[in-house]
């Protein structure tokens, strides 16, 4: 059976499988998780509109919000991505382009839903995390960073949760309004954004 999801973002199963083992070679077992989202990351800002279009097809709502200078959308699909052993996947977190580092294109990170033991689970596995990200009050997921520049993430809630904690709801299609692609401008002159 065809997988329209799939044909937009690229084999999500191979990419979640390739994370999980990668993890458990460094000794972190993701199997007793919820899964939050996963995110899937574009070089321009028209492709991220097409990929956006596309993915909302086979969603019921989304939240579009600006972050860091630019618009990301979190996506909620119509039926969650199923991964692994029958581990679901609600939401797509949709990145336009970079505002400030290299960032690995296509399928980029695995939200993963530690619960209130997050602080314990850092402890715990604190020679096999990379660091932590300050995003929001609501959001301070520990990370682990892989060679390929793809990561895993570790929450205490899900992207959907911190979301509506933060006031946003899922109730429909909501696009940032006006908002203009930034350019970069260095001591020569403009320069196009990074590929």
């Amino acid at each position: 059976m065809a997988d329209p999801v799939e044909d937009i973002i690229g084999d999500y199963r191979a990419f979640v499988a390739q994370q999980r083992d990668r993890l458990s070679a460094r000794g972190i077992d993701i199997a007793p998780y919820p899964l939050s989202h996963l995110a899937y990351r574009v070089p321009e800002w028209e492709q991220y509109v097409h990929v956006r279009t596309l993915l909302e097809r086979h969603a019921t709502a989304n939240v579009e919000n600006v972050w860091n200078g630019r618009p990301m959308s979190k996506i909620l699909l119509a039926q969650p991505l199923v991964v692994l052993d029958g581990a679901l996947v609600p939401l797509i977190e949709l990145i336009p382009p970079v505002h400030q580092r290299i960032y690995r294109m296509g399928l980029e990170h695995l939200g993963v839903v530690v619960g209130d033991d997050v602080e314990e689970f850092s402890r715990v596995h604190r020679r096999a995390l990379t660091g932590q990200q300050f995003q929001s009050p609501n959001n301070e997921p520990y990370y682990v960073l892989f060679e390929d520049f793809t990561h895993v993430k570790f929450y205490r809630r899900s992207l959907r949760d911190v979301c509506e904690l933060d006031g946003a709801r899922f109730d429909g299609f909501h696009h940032v309004e006006g908002w203009v692609p930034q350019r970069i401008i260095t001591a020569t002159g403009p320069d196009p954004l990074p590929r």
